[in-house]
């Protein structure tokens, strides 16, 4: 079975295998883009990060910007791997390759999809930090979720 191109997954994320899946001959770049989990967000101790996702639809929206940059840079290939669960400091959540035969239209495509992602990929953000406050969504919870169970919703990455 082929690794896809476009992919959610649970396991730690190889960039190297990212890379694999845009390496060809015709290409004269391959930029990559690797978003960590910082330990410091606006002064803030970070503990973990946890990601959510409606997998079929976030795989879908994933194809969808490889389409949309394959028809804006039509010599770029695009492979991106975002990871869902919890996610400890300096771990990768999301990692974006783009080959090229130009380094400006794998640098152009590359920001055009981690820009995207966060626009319209249904992948929901939580922090938790070590003050005991969380971010959700669009708001800062100061109390511990009641029964260990965390509210609908969540804040996009």
């Amino acid at each position: 079975m082929t690794e896809k191109i476009f992919c959610l997954t649970e396991e730690q994320i190889s960039a190297e295998g990212v890379i694999q899946k845009v390496e060809r001959r015709e290409a004269g770049a391959i930029t990559v883009f690797i978003g960590t989990v910082r330990e410091l967000t606006d002064g803030k101790k970070t503990l973990h990060l946890e990601y959510e996702a409606y997998k079929p639809m976030a795989e879908k929206m994933l194809a969808q910007i490889g389409e949309e940059i394959s028809h804006q840079w039509p010599d770029a290939v695009t492979a991106i791997t975002h990871r869902t669960g919890r996610l400890e400091i300096s771990d990768i959540a999301v990692v974006i390759a783009v080959s090229s035969p130009h380094r400006k239209t794998a640098y152009e495509a590359n920001e055009y999809a981690i820009e995207r992602i966060k626009q319209i990929v249904p992948i929901w953000k939580k922090e938790f930090w070590e003050d005991g406050t969380k971010w959700i969504g669009d708001q800062l919870e100061k109390k511990a979720y009641p029964e260990g169970k965390p509210p609908e919703g969540g804040m996009r990455t």
